[in-house]
C-alpha cells in the first residue's frame, strides 16, 4: 500500500524549469535576439547594440550553463529530501525550447508537470508570456500534451530573502566600517514599460523585496531602481535607470555603492554588461567605490526555497512560507494576471496556470 507521502506524490509526474535562454556561440546572437523581441516595437539599432555586448564574451550567455548548475543543484537538493521526480528544462528563446521539451514530456509519459520560472516577480513578461509560451508549446503538440501548472512567486520567500541578504552583505564586507554604514545599497531589476508595471505587482513586489533584504542588513540607506531598457524613446518605461542615479547621487556625495541584482536569478548578460561594465565604468570615472552582489545562483537557501515551493504543490501542502506585508502571492494566477494591454489573437484561450 503507498504511504500519504507517494500518494501525494503521484499528483505530479515530472518538474519543468522554464528560463529565458541564452546564445551559446556568435553565430547563434542574432537569431536568438531575433526571437527576444519578434513582435516588440524595439528599435533595431537596439538590437545590433545588444548584439555588440555578446561579442564582449565571444557570443556566450552565461545563463544556459548557469541553468544546468541550478538543475543540478536542485536534483540534488530533491533527492536528499526524498522528492523522486524528473526535472526538465525548457527556454524561451533559445535551445532547449519549450515546444521540445514539452514534445520531450509527452514522448516520456509525463501527464501533470509543476513548473518553475526563473523570474521571481509578477509581470507579463516574467509571469504571463511564459505561460503563454507554455500554452502555445502544449497546443503545439497536441491534446496528448501534459497539463503544466506552476508554483507561486517566492520574492517574499523567508530562504530568498536570507539568501540575498547573505550575498549583499559579504559584497558589503569588503568596505571598511564606516564606508559600508555610507554606502547606498541600490537594488535594481529589469525595466518594463510603464503600461506593463501598471497590470502587475511588478514594482510593489520588488520593492518589498528590497525592504525585506535591506531590514535584515540593518542597513537603512538603499533605493530600488532599474537596468536594461530595450523599448523606443517614446514609450515611457521604469525609472530611473541605475547609471543615471548612480551620477546623481555621486553629484550630491555619496561615495560608495553597493548594486543588487535582486531582479534576477543569475548573473547573465544583462547583469555582466548593464552592471559589472557599464555602471562600473561610471562609477571609476566618477571615482567613486562600486561593489556588485552575486545574484542568488546556486546558494543552499535558494535551491531549498524552490524545493519548497515545488512540495507545496506536489504534496498539497497547506502552509505558504512568506515573510513582510504582501503576504504569499497566489498558487494559480487569476485570469486577468499580469495583463499587457496590446491587442491579442482572436479566440486565444487564457494561458497555463
Amino acid at each position: 500500500m503507498a504511504t500519504e507521502q507517494e500518494a501525494r506524490t503521484a499528483q505530479y509526474d515530472a518538474i519543468l524549469l522554464v528560463s529565458f535562454g541564452g546564445p551559446e556561440g556568435p553565430d547563434d546572437v542574432m537569431p536568438f535576439l531575433e526571437n527576444v523581441l519578434r513582435g516588440k516595437p524595439v528599435p533595431r539599432e537596439r538590437m545590433l547594440e545588444v548584439a555588440e555586448h555578446y561579442k564582449h564574451f565571444d557570443g556566450v550567455s552565461p545563463i544556459n550553463d548557469q541553468n544546468r548548475k541550478l538543475i543540478d543543484a536542485l536534483r540534488k537538493e530533491l533527492d536528499e529530501n526524498n522528492v523522486d521526480l524528473p526535472v526538465y528544462w525548457g527556454n524561451r528563446n533559445w535551445h532547449p525550447l519549450l515546444p521540445d521539451v514539452v514534445e520531450q514530456m509527452r514522448a516520456d509519459g509525463k501527464q501533470k508537470v509543476i513548473a518553475f520560472f526563473t523570474s521571481m516577480f509578477s509581470c507579463y513578461s516574467g509571469c504571463r508570456q511564459y505561460r503563454e509560451n507554455i500554452l502555445d508549446a502544449c497546443e503545439h503538440v497536441g491534446e496528448s500534451a501534459p497539463t503544466i501548472q506552476k508554483v507561486r512567486k517566492g520574492f517574499n520567500h523567508p530562504l530568498f530573502v536570507e539568501a540575498q541578504a547573505e550575498l549583499v552583505g559579504q559584497s558589503l564586507a569588503s568596505f571598511n566600517e564606516e564606508q559600508r554604514t555610507a554606502t547606498k545599497i541600490l537594488f535594481t531589476a529589469h525595466s518594463i514599460p510603464m503600461s506593463m508595471a501598471e497590470h502587475s505587482r511588478y514594482v510593489a513586489q520588488l520593492t518589498e523585496a528590497s525592504r525585506l533584504v535591506a531590514e535584515q542588513l540593518g542597513h537603512d540607506s538603499w533605493e530600488l531602481v532599474y537596468q536594461s531598457r530595450s523599448g523606443p524613446p517614446q514609450q515611457p518605461w521604469l525609472e530611473p535607470d541605475v547609471c543615471d542615479r548612480i551620477e546623481e547621487l555621486a553629484a550630491a556625495g555619496v561615495k560608495s555603492f553597493a548594486v543588487v541584482p535582486i531582479g534576477f536569478i543569475s548573473d547573465h548578460m544583462e547583469v555582466l554588461f548593464d552592471l559589472d561594465t557599464e555602471a562600473k565604468e561610471i562609477c571609476e570615472k566618477l571615482e567613486v567605490d562600486f561593489v556588485r552582489a552575486p545574484t542568488v545562483g546556486v546558494h543552499p537557501k535558494f535551491i531549498a526555497m524552490i524545493r519548497e515551493l515545488l512540495e507545496e504543490r506536489i504534496y498539497d501542502l497547506p502552509d505558504r512560507r512568506s515573510i513582510g506585508e504582501l503576504g504569499p502571492s497566489h498558487d494559480v494566477c487569476p485570469v486577468d494576471c499580469c495583463l499587457y494591454p496590446r491587442p491579442q489573437r482572436p479566440g486565444r484561450p487564457a494561458p497555463a496556470q
